[in-house]
């Protein structure tokens, strides 16, 4: 039942943000929360991929490992995340990346490049009461940490730079 969604405006193509969040092997060195990630399985289709992954997040003494699939369409600039086992009664994850158009920065007359718009959506409910009590309101300061974790990489990685 709770579901957070955003929409965060980064200087990166839309090529560079979907791999950067493709890349679910890196997760635990940038991700707030998550402590291990594990690849279970990866199968190429076409212009596609679709991965099983073992998920381990944490906080303070709580860890809990979830297994979801992870779609990979390039092409669409989508990543759809299906939840599979684990903790959950259900959870559906999707990132979108838009390609933004140049512009004028608000207000200030200058000229930027294009960039990227990121959406991030998450739905989700975990199976215990107790559980999501104690973990709900940490996974909702973290999916909205998520997104600055992932712009923070994306400079680290491409540099600071506007794409245009």
């Amino acid at each position: 039942m709770p579901q957070f969604e955003t929409v965060r405006h980064v200087r990166h193509a839309p090529a560079q943000m979907f791999d950067l969040v493709a890349d679910v092997e890196k997760y635990p060195e940038f991700l707030p929360l998550c402590e291990a990630l594990t690849v279970r399985s990866r199968k190429e289709r076409a212009d596609q991929t679709i991965l099983v992954a073992d998920m381990t997040v944490g906080y303070k003494a709580i860890r809990e490992t979830f297994t979801s699939q992870v779609h990979l369409k390039p092409a669409d600039r989508l990543i759809e995340v299906k939840y599979l086992d684990g903790p959950f009664k259900y959870l559906t994850n999707i990132w979108r990346f838009e390609q933004e158009a140049a512009g004028t920065a608000a207000g200030s007359g200058t000229a930027v490049g294009s960039g990227t718009a990121v959406r991030f959506w998450i739905d989700y409910e975990f199976k215990s009461r107790l559980l999501g009590a104690v973990m709900g309101s940490m996974f909702d300061r973290a999916f909205r940490m998520f997104s600055e974790a992932f712009e923070k990489r994306a400079d680290a990685i491409y540099g600071p730079a506007i794409v245009g």
